[in-house]
């Protein structure tokens, strides 16, 4: 093999890596320039930013696509929640015929045109089982097992974790869960609510997918009943004629958060009325201060307020058990229920996998700097799609990594050869 060192069952000899440095496997690539891990957004973001400077990449996704959680794991009705002009990706704007928010189908068109314009290949099916810095040759090697658990080993100087803040569902342990007797999913296996027309059905978590979940099992006439454990803000979409979020962002370049929350609050409560009526307490703190303290994102409403208001959805409180077919809640009420959907969102796995403790937390898999600078590790080290700021924080750090990596390339390019994909290399 020409440049991209690939030796099986054999030991590596190289000057970048020292004597014997790699323990023997099934295969080991070399590769000469960085390698993401993760085909979503984030992931196809950073390598064309990087296209774009002339740095190749390797993209490793697990998968057999990209964007799986968009592909595979969203319901049918999802829509972006924010207009499209804030969730495009660098370099490329949605089509002008696009809606404002586009539907899930609409996203997943251009997230494969987005990769098509940019020649982006990712390898599929390659599940990351560990990625650590070797001390000793100066790089980062990641390990990956396939569909026939082969295992390959990645060598490379930089390393980039795109898999998002949603890579896992959360799922939490209820009392009584084994001995429900029906149907229990996560909303990452729910598509529509036209299997449990006619059912009743107990949606846990009010967050936008619990809310979007029962709105979608109400238009299906099924009964949905929502378990709203938390405080919550439930702003409207859209405020005098324009994106919620939109708005905000503008209001922001003028005024200070709390002021804007307050402005916020004071719309919703003229649009939608005062929330705490029909079960949804509101948080101590103002929607935006929210966010940038926890993360948590308001609730905008794209209907499912209504129903709650007309009775159409029920709002219940926190569950203490479930029963055969039937939920106890935290007030002493007990109803019967013939399916439970986990509206309970989804986490990083990133500690489960990515040897290393200085950049990422153990405790909730995102990186312990805060926005704007939890992009960047030691050794290569990179993180796109953590800020907890959707697709705008993504193309935000996209921006930056490939900025920094081309300095590295620029300045090391008299060591590398052409670049050859490691992938079709022989």
């Amino acid at each position: 093999m020409d440049y991209c060192k690939e030796v099986e069952g054999k030991r590596v000899h190289d000057h970048r890596f020292g004597k014997n440095t790699m323990s023997t496997l099934a295969r080991c690539i070399w590769v000469p320039c960085p390698v993401i891990i993760g085909a979503g957004p984030s992931g196809l973001a950073v390598a064309a930013c990087l296209k774009e400077r002339g740095i190749p990449s390797l993209i490793l996704e697990k998968a057999n696509c990209i964007a799986p959680l968009w592909k595979l794991k969203t319901y049918d009705r999802l829509r972006l929640h924010l207009p499209k002009q804030f969730c495009e990706l660098p370099f490329m704007p949605f089509p002008a015929n696009f809606p404002t928010y586009p539907t899930k189908t609409q996203f997943v068109a251009y997230l494969e045109s987005y990769k098509n314009r940019f020649g982006l290949d990712p390898a599929f099916n390659k599940t990351v089982v560990s990625a650590e810095f070797d001390d000793q040759c100066g790089f980062w090697r990641i390990k990956t097992l396939g569909l026939k658990q082969e295992e390959t080993a990645y060598v490379s100087q930089w390393l980039i974790v795109a898999t998002g803040e949603n890579a896992d569902e959360v799922v939490p342990h209820i009392d009584g869960m084994d001995d429900f007797g029906g149907p229990i999913l996560h909303t990452s296996s729910y598509k529509s609510g036209q299997l449990f027309r006619g059912k009743d059905v107990l949606v846990v978590g009010c967050g936008n997918s619990g809310m979007e979940v029962s709105l979608d099992l109400c238009n299906s006439n099924a009964r949905p009943s929502l378990v709203v454990r938390d405080s919550v803000h439930v702003l409207p979409q859209e405020m005098l004629g324009k994106s919620t979020f939109g708005l905000s962002m503008w209001l922001l370049k003028w005024f200070p958060v709390r002021l804007v929350d307050r402005f916020l609050l004071l719309v919703s409560r003229f649009m939608l009325g005062d929330t705490e009526k029909f079960g949804l307490h509101r948080p101590e703190f103002g929607p935006l201060e929210l966010k940038n303290r926890s993360g948590k994102t308001p609730v905008l409403d794209v209907g499912t307020l209504a129903k709650i208001k007309s009775g159409n959805i029920k709002v219940c409180l926190g569950i203490k058990r479930i029963t055969h077919r039937a939920v106890e809640f935290v007030d002493g009420k007990k109803e019967n229920f013939d399916a439970i959907i986990l509206a309970t969102g989804y986490k990083s796995n990133v500690p489960q996998w990515l040897k290393e403790a200085d950049m990422f937390s153990e405790e909730d898999g995102m990186p312990k700097e805060a926005f704007p600078r939890g992009w960047k590790g030691e050794r290569g080290l990179y993180a796109v799609g953590f800020t907890k700021r959707g697709l705008l924080g993504a193309s935000f750090d996209a921006k930056k990594i490939a900025e920094d990596i081309e300095r590295q390339w620029k300045a090391e390019a008299t060591n590398f050869m052409p670049y050859i994909h490691p992938l079709t290399s022989s």
